[in-house]
């Protein structure tokens, strides 16, 4: 219910004032800010005047205790009302210190860490006076080319729906009005971005609202169960209609049927792009599609504060769409404690003592070691100490290991993997190779020089930062042609070789996976990423990682993803003629590493899988149980996963759904029984007529290391 003070604080402002106060401007407008609010270039073609900057309600890209406090302090002094602004970032796997992105974070499994990641980055972000973070991203993703997949935590809904609750909770903890070193959360992209056709940022998204409640929008869902203040309109289109403009999707489904009452604010720009879109035939038009589509704060375009008072003076817009909106902005407000603490968290001295604090880096390292991926490796790793190490390659000394987002990240704090082996071993012998996209002769030699001495070659390998994030979409998603060169020149010396991966998407690996004998996908790993990586590569820590997000043989299969449907004539089938099923006729249709998958120091055996029951009725559940054993030297820390297989449907249903999981440490020789329960509503789909609900009938139930290696048992759902 909507308080006195801000019934009282609407009554008082004038329709101007209410429009500004759905307007999101960037820094730079505000006198406070360090550049004395100088606008320059396409921020000047906005044509916000002075006093629509002192009745603007959000501010994008604040950060640092003194400039926030500063920016606020002026803005309070100028505002007529005294309502304070709210500071909003993207800060989304880490503030100053940057955990792995979270792509990464996804293939750790673990839901705890990723909670302390968010908790960590709202500290940071807090005490420099960030209100809102713009995450988590929650886009489910299945093409590798575009290039936000490092954002999302992978292909899978029920693992991103997991995360998705595990971040906002990070992020916002449970009252942020006491706990002033949490931030607002807002989900994004509502709805279904990460499906852009042809892996292609911004583009046109097109699918069956099926598809869109089975896939796309749980983890969306997720996170907003968990009390995620605030929703992010998506680029794409849905249904045909670009979701920021969308009266269905954000109003019908969003705030009706998920009963959403929260903030919803669009991306950048995508008001005014309605109109290369296709949908407005001017801004005008644009401003009332966005208004009546429920958008409540318009980010980095001006069509509300210059087009939406005209439209309501017409009889165009009801005022009271702008008096709601007003009202969800004011009770974020409210909530954040900022009416009466509008500096909030913001604080230089405690900014100097938390940013980058010894915990926070350790946590980060932590994660890094959790969220690597041990791909191949045909008996080269763990290195030994006394073995002489040639570290080569464009990230052998690079600090360019914290991905696209990593906004306030510093590269030089970054500890780059030449230092963590260094403190290893002192026969590290390093040499740069190539650059990431080009190369010399001279850098050649020098490589093959160190190669010479070394007993191991380990090839730091891998994307610029700029090749994958927003916009960092790429239809060749192999390595740069110069490093797959070195990595043949290299190989020609004989030694073994064990290829480090620093990237933000799944890669094609071919010439990589034949020239190797190891594979490490380290990801971005973020600032402690290469003391991470040489505990692992020294075996001081073990891989526990599995991959969330499917890796291609080649980029000619994408999209590939584990829980995909059948066909009509599905590749080995028993009485499938060889040529006339679903296949290529030169490549695999199963992906070159699986969702789950992930290698380890030690070795797993599971057996015994079995069933409480062969039947099942709706208000009954079922245990599935199955035996896992390390059977190597090393303690282990293994990720136990359960699928299901509804046998036959109304409609078709995927080769496999995860359903749960379970982290399990064994020591070596240590056998654990691993127990899930299984109930009706894990059943559940959206059938013809969009109804959710079980079938009765057969059902293949999975359990195993990954979504491709399983043992399976069958049961049948009565009703």
């Amino acid at each position: 219910m909507t308080t006195n003070r801000i019934q009282s604080l609407l009554q008082q402002m004038t329709l101007e004032e209410k429009i500004a106060q759905l307007t999101q401007l960037a820094t730079p407008f505000y006198k406070g800010a360090s550049d004395g609010g100088q606008i320059t270039g396409p921020m000047a073609e906005l044509g916000i005047t002075e006093e629509v900057v002192q009745n603007t309600g959000s501010v994008l890209g604040a950060s640092g205790a003194k400039e926030v406090r500063s920016i606020q302090e002026t803005h309070l002094k100028e505002n007529r009302l005294g309502i304070p602004l709210l500071m909003m970032a993207d800060i989304v796997h880490g503030f100053k210190t940057i955990f792995p992105v979270p792509l990464a974070i996804g293939c750790s499994w673990d839901t705890e860490e990723a909670e302390r990641s968010a908790e960590i980055a709202a500290k940071e972000a807090s005490v420099s006076g960030v209100h809102v973070t713009f995450a988590p991203m929650v886009d489910l993703v299945r093409d590798p080319r575009w290039g936000r997949v490092m954002e999302s935590t992978g292909e899978d809904p029920y693992l991103n729906s997991e995360f998705a609750r595990a971040f906002v909770r990070g992020f916002q903890g449970n009252n942020m009005t006491e706990e002033t070193d949490r931030v607002a959360a807002c989900v994004k992209h509502f709805a279904a971005y990460g499906a852009a056709e042809g892996g292609r940022d911004y583009n046109t998204v097109d699918m069956s609202e099926r598809q869109l409640r089975e896939s796309y929008l749980p983890a969306y869902k997720a996170a907003l169960d968990e009390g995620c203040e605030m929703v992010m309109t998506a680029f794409n289109t849905v249904e045909g209609v670009p979701a920021t403009g969308n009266r269905w999707l954000m109003r019908d489904l969003l705030r009706e049927e998920i009963g959403f009452n929260g903030v919803l604010i669009s991306d950048w720009g995508a008001v005014k792009e309605m109109i290369p879109h296709g949908v407005a035939e001017d801004e005008k038009e644009a401003a009332r599609k966005a208004i009546e589509a429920g958008v409540d704060i318009e980010m980095m375009t001006s069509t509300y504060v210059h087009h939406v008072k005209e439209l309501v003076e017409e009889g165009s817009l009801e005022v009271s769409l702008i008096d709601e909106a007003v009202i969800r902005i004011l009770e974020l407000k409210e909530k954040l404690g900022l009416f009466e603490n509008p500096h909030r968290g913001a604080d230089v001295e405690r900014e100097q003592e938390l940013i980058m604090h010894a915990d926070h880096r350790k946590a980060a390292k932590e994660l890094a070691v959790k969220s690597s991926v041990l791909l191949k490796n045909s008996g080269i790793l763990p290195l030994k100490t006394e073995q002489k190490v040639a570290l080569i390659g464009p990230f052998a000394q690079s600090g360019d290991i914290l991905g696209p987002w990593s906004w306030q990240g510093s590269k030089e704090e970054a500890v780059q993997l030449y230092d963590g082996l260094l403190e290893k071993s002192s026969g590290i012998f390093v040499a740069k190779g190539s650059d990431i996209e080009t190369g010399s002769e001279e850098m050649l030699n020098g490589a093959l020089d160190a190669g010479e001495k070394a007993d191991v070659i380990v090839l730091a390998l891998g994307e610029h930062s700029d090749m994958s994030g927003e916009a960092g979409c790429r239809g060749d998603i192999r390595l740069p042609e110069v490093q797959l060169e070195l990595l043949s020149t290299i190989k020609q010396l004989g030694k073994p070789i064990v290829v480090v991966l620093f990237n933000g998407r799944p890669l094609d690996l071919t010439g990589v996976v034949q020239e190797c004998d190891a594979i490490v996908e380290a990801w971005y790993p973020g600032t402690e990423g290469g003391a991470a990586l040489a505990d692992l590569l020294y075996g001081d820590a073990n891989f526990s990682g599995k991959l969330s997000m499917s890796f291609p043989h080649t980029v000619g299969q994408v999209p590939v993803y584990y829980n995909n449907y059948n066909t009509g004539r599905p590749q080995g089938a028993p009485d499938a003629q060889v040529r006339y099923v679903s296949q290529y006729l030169d490549i695999p249709n199963e992906p070159l590493y699986p969702f789950g998958y992930g290698l380890s120091y030690t070795t797993y055996e599971y057996s015994g899988l079995q069933i409480s029951s062969e039947t099942m009725t709706p208000d009954e559940t079922l245990t599935i149980s199955v035996d896992v054993k390390n059977t190597g030297s090393m303690a282990g820390e293994e990720i136990v996963q359960m699928y299901v297989r509804d046998m036959a449907g109304e409609v078709i249903r995927p080769l496999k759904e995860l359903k749960d999981f379970e982290k399990l440490p064994l020591q070596p020789g240590d056998k654990k029984t691993v127990s899930f329960t299984l109930t009706e509503e894990q059943l559940r789909y959206h059938h013809i007529n969009l109804t959710y609900k079980s079938d009765a009938g057969t059902f293949t139930v999975y359990a195993g290391p990954n979504s491709r290696d399983v043992q399976s048992a069958t049961f049948t759902l009565l009703k």
